[in-house]
């Protein structure tokens, strides 16, 4: 049986839940007439109950469809709540909870579960329309495209299901003989009629997503004690970008799966593309960014302890969480830190933007999802 070690984000702790309110300020180095201020607009804690046994892993991003922002936990199920106010609408109690982050169409949410199953809710109500059984649980987003869901279950299984129906439509399988293994999984990427998708045995496969027949298919870490690609790859152009946990970032042609550049250090994490940089979270406790076109390295910031999440764009900052830190604000440009908040015990949940309320939400180690206001201000001690 395969081990499930996770060092840097496995910390079973026990202990309740505490919420308190946060506001910082950080000062522009240099000007003394702005500042960038991060505050909590509201908390709210996702489990039905303190948990108060062994600390789970919460890392779903979190989903937002209409007003309502929806969350899962990795103890007890999902949540919905108004995005302005954290008012609750409707839980759905899941066994185990639910690990992944998930994808939404109209009022459809697509989302895989630590029970064993795959499940399509309706999003406004929280009533579940179809479960498909994978026997296995579920740690891999979902892509949707077409009436088709891709996801990948944690026995290396890749799945094409009819989103209306639940009904299996094709399914891709590969053996992983190593002994040790990350837990996680990939979501896929899919771009011009083809899936890109990592796999624990540390290969990339290219897969026909009409028909799940294999385009190509290459291995990227051999020799690691951990090989897992869960990072999910990212498609720009004819390059996909995709990390081993512990190997490297790379650069593959998306026609051919050629191997274009490699940089070392490996990722958990998908990178993030914004022009002519690429914004990438190590597994080393790092956030590099990095030219696109061959991959040197502008800029990076050390994590104090933990990894960051992926990294998102934020009113002209990049936000991401750290798992044994803070929500972290960086300038794009030099990686200079503008601002934190410091929820306890840290994050695993890539961070959620919305540009209709200009808020960053996200759900700590604590299973509290927390909605952020942050930005620049006018200095209070500045005088015209």
């Amino acid at each position: 049986m395969k081990s499930v070690l996770f060092a840097s984000l496995l910390m079973f702790l026990a202990g309740c839940t505490t919420v308190n309110s946060t506001l910082e300020r950080w000062s522009d180095r240099n000007s003394s007439k702005r500042e960038y201020e991060v505050k909590t607009a509201w908390i709210r804690q996702t489990t039905e109950k303190d948990n108060l046994g062994f600390r789970k892993i919460n890392r779903m991003t979190p989903v937002l469809v209409g007003d309502l922002i929806i969350q899962g936990n990795g103890l007890d199920g999902m949540v919905a709540y108004h995005k302005e106010s954290g008012r609750e609408k409707w839980r759905l109690p899941i066994t185990n909870g639910v690990e992944p982050s998930a994808t939404i169409i109209k009022d459809r949410l697509f989302v895989g579960a630590s029970d064993g199953n795959f499940y399509s809710i309706e999003a406004s109500t929280g009533l579940v329309q179809w479960t498909f059984a994978t026997k296995s649980e579920n740690l891999a987003a979902p892509l949707l495209d077409e009436g088709v869901v891709y996801f990948l279950a944690g026995n290396n299984v890749f799945y094409a299901v009819d989103a209306a129906t639940g009904r299996q439509v094709w399914l891709y399988s590969r053996q992983d003989t190593s002994q040790f293994s990350i837990r996680g999984g990939s979501q896929a990427a899919l771009s011009n009629g083809t899936l890109y998708v990592g796999f624990s045995d540390g290969a990339l496969v290219s897969l026909n997503a009409k028909t799940g027949a294999v385009n190509w298919e290459v291995q990227l870490n051999r020799n690691k004690r951990f090989r897992d690609i869960d990072a999910t790859p990212v498609v720009d152009g004819n390059q996909v970008f995709v990390a081993g946990y512990d190997d490297k970032l790379y650069s593959v042609s998306a026609d051919k799966g050629e191997i274009l550049w490699r940089v070392d250090g490996g990722g958990y994490s998908a990178v993030t593309v914004a022009g002519d940089k690429i914004f990438y979270p190590t597994t080393n406790g790092e956030v590099w960014a990095l030219k696109k076109a061959n991959g040197d390295k502008v800029w990076s910031y050390k994590l104090k302890e933990g990894i960051a999440t992926q990294v998102k764009p934020y009113k002209g900052s990049l936000v991401f969480g750290e798992s044994q830190g803070s929500l972290r604000f960086l300038d794009p440009n030099t990686g200079a830190v503008l601002g934190s908040m410091e929820p306890g015990r840290g994050i695993l949940s890539a961070p959620q933007t919305d540009e209709t309320t200009n808020r960053v939400y996200f759900i700590s180690g604590e299973a509290n999802l927390y909605a952020i206001d942050a930005g620049w201000i006018k200095s209070p001690y500045f005088k015209e």
